[in-house]
């Protein structure tokens, strides 16, 4: 017999009546080989091979199991910038590694255009890591439909959910402490994306993200603090990645008065700013200080290298799955940030950064 001769699908079955045995050594030979003698799976697997029968459903197998071993990691980014911006993908190496220990495989559920929420309602896991996700975003919402379990990472409180993230107010404001205790007062701050405000106070009444609205307001904190004003200049660009970060500070740069520290959103814009002042013919940090956030590998390798915020964007992702594996009451981590200063970051000129 053989799958030419029948106009039906292959089944275990077929299979079974083909070699002579049961299903249930069929089953075995694909799930459980050491139930059967080598030469027996040898033969239940040629069988199953002339017939063309590829083994039990998945879909079927994971509904009588009632788990997958797998987990979904839901981002808001595309899945190429996902494995490429190196705060996200070291998100992504710490949920890959902690799912490695525990044998677990992972699902990707990327940004795709209006936040389509069908490839969480149709993937086969057993729970969800959502990162830096919004308030509103479809899939966080279909994701609390499924009623499985879930953790939050970069993200504001939700219905009691398990969250992971960072002292972002803490490490923001720790930016400002720096550049004000150096002297500075004309201070500019750098966004990913084009945003129509012009200045952190207007940027802060309208945050989309709960990272964003926590690192704006530790930056107000640190200059209201220093008795400076919140309506200090922003530049924006059109992406999120270093080529932004050289626009929008370009156009900090050219405005009417020029800031004498830059302080970034990430450490790739801040690298972006580095040359934007390169290109300007300003020394950094000798007439412009630059200040990043993340300690991406990048930074201490800039030239000068970049004093930035540390955090652990791979412990973040396994403090999640272990959040969402293994359940305690404290369920609510925030990590610390750190700033490392390094060379970008100096007093200010006498004159000015021209």
């Amino acid at each position: 017999m053989s799958r030419a001769k029948t106009d039906k699908a292959p089944t275990l079955a077929t299979v079974a009546a083909q070699v002579g045995v049961s299903r249930m050594t069929v089953s075995n030979a694909f799930n459980r080989p050491d139930q059967l003698s080598p030469a027996l799976r040898v033969r239940v697997l040629d069988a199953a091979r002339q017939l063309g029968y590829q083994g039990p459903n998945p879909v079927a197998r994971t509904l009588a199991r009632g788990r997958t071993g797998s987990l979904g990691v839901v981002f808001d980014y595309s899945l190429t910038d996902a494995l490429t911006d190196p705060a996200a993908s070291g998100v992504l190496l710490g949920v890959a590694r902690e799912c490695e220990a525990r044998a677990l495989g992972l699902t990707l559920v990327p940004l795709f255009a209006g936040a389509d929420d069908t490839h969480v309602r149709t993937a086969l896991v057993d729970g969800f890591v959502l990162y830096s996700v919004t308030r509103n975003d479809a899939r966080l919402r279909a994701v609390q439909e499924r009623g499985l379990p879930y953790v939050l990472v970069d993200h504001e409180p939700t219905g009691g959910a398990p969250r992971v993230n960072i002292d972002d107010r803490g490490g923001a404001r720790a930016m400002v402490d720096h550049v004000t205790g150096l002297g500075h007062r004309r201070i500019g701050f750098l966004f990913g994306w084009e945003n129509p405000s012009a200045t952190l106070a207007e940027a802060q009444a309208n945050p989309i993200y709960f990272v964003g609205a926590e690192r704006m307001a530790g930056w107000r904190d640190g200059l209201e603090a220093a008795g400076l004003d919140a309506a200090a200049p922003i530049g924006t660009g059109p992406a999120h990645g270093r080529e932004t970060g050289r626009i929008a500070a370009g156009r900090l740069l050219d405005g009417p008065e020029p800031p004498t520290a830059v302080l970034a959103f990430s450490d790739l814009l801040a690298l972006g700013a580095i040359e934007a002042a390169a290109e300007r013919g300003l020394d950094v940090p000798r007439q412009l200080s630059v200040i990043g956030f993340d300690d991406v590998a990048a930074a201490a390798a800039a030239t000068p290298p970049l004093t930035t915020v540390r955090q652990a964007h791979d412990e973040k992702g396994a403090a999640a799955v272990r959040l969402l594996l293994d359940p305690r009451d404290d369920d609510q981590l925030v990590l610390p940030a750190e700033l490392v200063v390094r060379s970008s970051t100096a007093p200010p000129p006498q004159e000015g950064p021209r």
